[in-house]
């Protein structure tokens, strides 16, 4: 065997704390090295070309490269020795830089380290058998989970694609955080003109099925070959016959029911078409708060329904879709400002949050677009906004910034003030991150022009006294106290993860962070994927973000299903668990313990269990290799014996000790 070792100085990254060419000095003398050399930049088109010669010049059987994570280089290097004529698994990768230069400034140490993790990358290289990898043809259908603004970009880019998309939302209409809204920032335009002719596009279009008060039930299969179900729940109206015609909803006696569209701040019938452009156009019970579900007695929405839409005894239906490629855009939810018990805790009807504001600032909100306070219906004069609440925050668990707060803000007193020309603006902020193109200035013009006051602290209680609310605070720019009577409270509340994120992600077999958002493969490189082939994220399912942000994810999301969906067949990963039919008794252990539902029962010839791995659904993790109590089964390209190829490298040294 003849391997070739190449230390990479990635400028000053490695080389800095690494003396990199005692490095390649080193592995000289390592078992079957007859090449080792230093190189500047190993990922760069020299650095390639160099490794690409040197395989041919020095006729190598395999390659070590040493230098940054797999994670973001191995496929690089993987193709470039494919090129030299090598099989793409006869390499190997040793990460100095995040495991040795970037956590350590003891040079020698770093130098010791450094050739260490060399001298186990080649040690296993000598035990690597090459791997061919298999195709499969896919199913070229995606599905959409989420229909907001992300989810409704993606599903049309992938309908303009000539792809059939599923476009599954949970809610009775599309449209998602943003058909709330009255304005948009920085431009202050009508959100509804903006996203209505999208909805209506997606209702339109002919490649597109809509899946609107549905949800996400069961995924299985694999990249390309998806396997979905997912339950239409009961909406008690036959949408085939709905015309949505509004009379059932002027006619329904049960007039206190939630209004969630609403944002609570009113109530509305039981039941209920959520706004004026909602997508699909249909009407949906509530059955908490229909007298028919409740008392057994009403019916008058059936009575008076021209079309015989309604259906009691409508049940939830479950519904099988195979895809290829799913997008999760399931958005988010608002923080809970009721955890602020000094902010009144959700006593107070006069303090509300941004979004319930929005709902009163828009045309199609309770009130028509006339500002009014909840308690008593009359126009305030001094509004009080109050920034980072639920954000930025670590006493509530949510450290964060949830990045559009500040500009929203500075929307509604922009919108404040031309709804009420007489009013006044006062804004407690702790920083104004507005760092978007042309939101800097949109907060300068809310307080140059339109007098908005900008007070620098936070806020520390607030507590009713006469028809108004104080509003008692600190302006950490004049180093005082303040106090501010205001007739109408708005708490920003930052983003969190939707309701749900965490099972659906179970579901799905995608990570999420801390907070419930769900991870991208890459922050940098591979800002749509996920650590799942074939799966998806677009909008504020990923971290909180802007209209923009969300439309651009929704856009790159379908622009990498689109190139999946380029080919005809994929290729399958061959560093997938295999077993040892001949060693395995069938105790089903690595079966129940499979995240990815990878791993089969079947019976051998002489009808004794035995386990199977679905090649194309294993994700090479290793968790049914460490659990099998026979050990047969083994992670190829991770054997036990390449593990302990490195191990033994390691640790040999001190196996040669004396300790007498």
């Amino acid at each position: 065997m003849r391997l070739g070792v190449f230390i990479c100085h990635c400028g000053s990254n490695i080389a800095g704390t690494v003396d990199v060419a005692q490095v390649a000095e080193r592995a000289k003398a390592y078992p079957d090295v007859v090449y080792s050399t230093d190189t500047l930049y190993a990922c760069s088109e020299p650095g390639q070309e160099g490794i690409v010669q040197a395989i041919k010049d020095y006729n190598l059987d395999g390659v070590v490269v040493a230098s940054c994570t797999p994670r973001m280089h191995e496929p690089t290097f993987r193709r470039a020795v494919e090129r030299a004529g090598l099989n793409r698994y006869k390499f190997e990768m040793a990460n100095i830089r995040e495991h040795v230069s970037w956590i350590s400034k003891d040079k020698e140490s770093n130098t010791d380290k450094a050739a260490d993790l060399v001298h186990m990358a080649v040690e296993k290289l000598r035990q690597d058998k090459p791997l061919y990898p298999k195709t499969f043809d896919i199913n070229k259908r995606v599905m959409i989970v989420g229909g907001g603004v992300a989810g409704i970009q993606a599903a049309l880019d992938c309908a303009e694609g000539g792809l059939e998309v599923i476009l599954v939302e949970k809610t009775t209409s599309i449209g998602g955080k943003m058909a709330k809204l009255d304005k948009t920032f920085p431009t202050v335009d009508c959100s509804s003109c903006i996203l209505g002719p999208k909805m209506v596009d997606v209702s339109m279009h002919p490649n597109i099925t809509l899946y609107a008060y549905s949800e996400v039930e069961e995924v299985g299969g694999y990249v390309g070959n998806f396997e979905v179900s997912v339950r239409k729940k009961a909406t008690y109206v036959d949408w085939d016959k709905c015309t949505g015609c509004g009379l059932c909803m002027e006619k329904c006696p049960s007039k206190k029911s939630y209004d969630a569209f609403n944002e609570g701040i009113a109530p509305t019938t039981a039941i209920n078409i959520p706004f004026p452009q909602a997508i699909p156009k249909r009407a949906a019970i509530n059955p908490d708060y229909c007298r028919q579900f409740i008392k057994g007695k009403c019916g008058v929405c059936e009575k008076i329904c021209p079309t015989g839409a309604i259906n009691y005894d409508m049940q939830d239906e479950m519904i099988t879709e195979k895809v290829g490629a799913i997008v999760v855009a399931t958005g988010y939810d608002l923080f809970d400002h009721s955890k602020y018990g000094e902010y009144g805790g959700g006593r107070y009807k006069d303090v509300i949050t941004s979004m319930q504001y929005e709902r009163l600032l828009n045309a199609s909100g309770p009130t028509s677009g006339h500002i009014k306070r909840p308690s008593d219906g009359k126009e305030p004069r001094n509004v009080v906004f109050v920034q980072c609440v639920g954000s930025r925050d670590k006493s509530v668990d949510r450290p964060y910034c949830s990045g559009f707060c500040c500009m929203y803000t500075a929307k509604q007193t922009i919108l404040t003030k031309d709804h009420l020309p007489d009013s006044q603006s006062y804004v407690f902020y702790m920083d104004i991150r507005a760092p978007g193109k042309q939101y800097d200035e949109f907060t300068r013009r809310a307080m140059e022009e339109y007098g908005a006051r900008y007070i620098r602290g936070r806020v520390a209680q607030i507590y009713p006294q006469g028809e108004s609310l104080i509003v008692r605070g600190v302006d950490t720019l004049m180093g005082t106290q303040v106090e501010v009577e205001a007739d109408l409270v708005v708490l920003a509340v930052g983003a969190e993860c939707s309701q749900g994120a965490g099972q659906l992600a179970e579901t799905l077999r995608i990570s999420y962070d801390a907070y419930g958002f769900y991870m991208e493969s890459h922050p940098k490189l591979k800002p749509v994927e996920t650590n799942t082939a074939g799966i998806y994220l677009a909008g504020c399912c990923q971290g909180p973000k802007d209209i923009p942000a969300s439309v651009g994810q929704g856009s790159a999301a379908a622009s990498k299903i689109l190139a999946l969906f380029s080919k005809d067949q994929l290729e399958s990963d061959p560093q997938v668990a295999q077993v040892n039919q001949a060693r395995c008794v069938g105790c089903g252990k690595c079966i129940t313990t499979c995240p990815f539902g990878a791993i089969q029962e079947i019976q051998d010839r002489g009808g004794n269990p035995k386990a199977e791995v679905i090649e194309t659904i294993c994700q090479g993790c290793g968790l049914c290799s460490v659990t099998c109590p026979q050990k047969a089964i083994q992670l190829q390209h991770f054997t036990d014996n390449q593990i302990l190829a490195e191990v033994n490298a390691l640790c040999q040294p001190m196996m040669e000790e004396s300790f007498e």
